[in-house]
């Protein structure tokens, strides 16, 4: 039976989900974007006391993807005081009990975001699960995209450990007030329905 707090939470998200984005009578950088939090939040608007936002770009229906995520847990684990870190998922049919599911199931502590009319996907143009973009302060520029790491050499061709860590490196050189080295990877995974 679930608890009451899982059901209160699944209901917000349900109310939530079928909430339009906030009209754009405004910046891109005000848009509102339903969490699975049941709360509404604005990954274009960074934090003044962070560096960049970084959109992880996840399904639950993607294997490549969801062996991803406990090297992104780790990572938000061990940047989340610098950078803000949203789990973004773009598919317009994705199931928010899925979704849902896929937080609960594996522990995510970062933000997690429901952009089903793909308007963050489209505005970076992310196209895989898993990518990750990174938008400096400003919210618009990006300056980084890809891949995590090099785990995986085709969308099913999978090394038995990565042997780079792109995110990871991008991140430091962020810290540091370094430009990042490699700005543009290729991702590998799943296509992002809709997406070309």
């Amino acid at each position: 039976m679930p608890s009451l707090a899982r059901t209160t939470s699944l209901f917000l998200a349900l109310v939530f989900a079928h909430l339009p984005l906030a009209a754009s009578a405004q910046a891109p950088d005000a848009l509102l974007f339903p969490g699975a939090d049941g709360k509404e939040h604005t990954p274009l608007v960074v934090p003044a006391e962070k560096k960049a936002a970084v959109l992880c770009f996840v399904s639950p229906y993607c294997p490549t993807s969801n062996n991803f995520v406990p090297e992104l847990n780790r990572i938000v684990a061990d940047y989340s005081g610098k950078f803000a870190f949203y789990f973004v998922h773009a598919d317009p049919d994705v199931k928010l009990t899925d979704v849902l599911q896929h937080t609960e199931m594996n522990e995510i502590k970062a933000t997690v975001l429901l952009d089903k009319e793909q308007k963050l996907a489209k505005l970076v143009q992310a196209k895989i699960t898993p990518e990750v973009a990174v938008l400096a302060p400003d919210g618009k520029t990006t300056v980084y995209q890809g891949r995590v790491n090099d785990l995986y050499l085709g969308p099913t061709k999978r090394q038995r450990q990565a042997t780079t860590k792109d995110l990871r490196d991008a991140l430091d050189a962020i810290q540091e007030g370094k430009p990042v080295a490699h700005a543009k990877t290729e991702a590998m995974g799943c296509k992002i329905s809709g997406m070309k």
